[in-house]
């Protein structure tokens, strides 16, 4: 990639979801979308990113993935989506340079106001991401033992909120927050995702992300 200053950069941005994939680019205002979904591999992703971002100019790359990112590579496949994933060459498919982290901690990224924030996506799972001060540590809370062989992800999910309603849901929610809260001691709690529109109130010391957190922290990848 040629280098730029960072105020001159052009990034796209690719948010990688259980249920869709969101697109944007810095010097674009429209953004754009597709379904993804179990069946979803990388090469089926690129394909359809490339068609709904024809005519798009960037010079890097900032991709949320929804599983285990190491020194940013993928090492785990994702619950959510089909398989592949491990060991995908991204670099060559967009043929720029590509950063990628867990979609989790490019939300929370987006999120951050200092100090030791704890990140809860509520989505297809439950994604999180602690940062102290700065210091990105993404997780895997949602995969934690809850309940009776059950896990925190089966409990907050989109299928639990469509298996017990919202109500019950709702209170899940409320008692997962308050165990994160009290196990983390957090100094503030960003809730994102597309379930907290289902929630009626917010769990106590807790603050409701923005839409574009996932995007303003892949820009940050890049411009810090």
């Amino acid at each position: 990639m040629k280098r730029l200053p960072p105020g001159k950069l052009k990034i796209l941005v690719v948010d990688v979801g259980g249920s869709h994939v969101k697109c944007a680019a810095t010097d674009r205002r429209r953004r754009a979308e597709f379904i993804s979904g179990p069946k979803m591999t990388p090469r089926r992703m690129m394909k359809n990113l490339l068609k709904v971002t024809t005519g798009w100019r960037y010079d890097a790359v900032s991709l949320g993935y929804p599983g285990v990112v190491r020194n940013g590579k993928i090492v785990r496949e994702p619950h959510n989506l089909g398989s592949g994933w491990i060991g995908f060459d991204f670099l060559a498919a967009f043929d720029r340079a590509v950063r990628i982290v867990n979609d989790a901690a490019m939300q929370a990224l987006g999120g951050y106001e200092g100090g030791k924030m704890l990140f809860l996506g509520l989505g297809t799972g439950l994604g999180s991401t602690l940062i102290v001060d700065g210091v990105i540590a993404a997780m895997e809370l949602g995969h934690l033992p809850y309940g009776h062989k059950r896990t925190y992800e089966d409990c907050v999910g989109e299928k639990a909120r469509e298996r017990i309603g919202n109500q019950k849901w709702r209170a899940n929610v409320d008692d997962v927050v308050k165990s994160f809260r009290e196990a983390l001691l957090p100094d503030y709690i960003v809730l994102g995702g597309g379930n907290i529109a289902h929630l009626k109130r917010l769990p106590r010391q807790t603050r409701r992300g923005d839409n574009t957190n996932a995007i303003r922290g892949g820009i940050r990848l890049w411009i810090r």
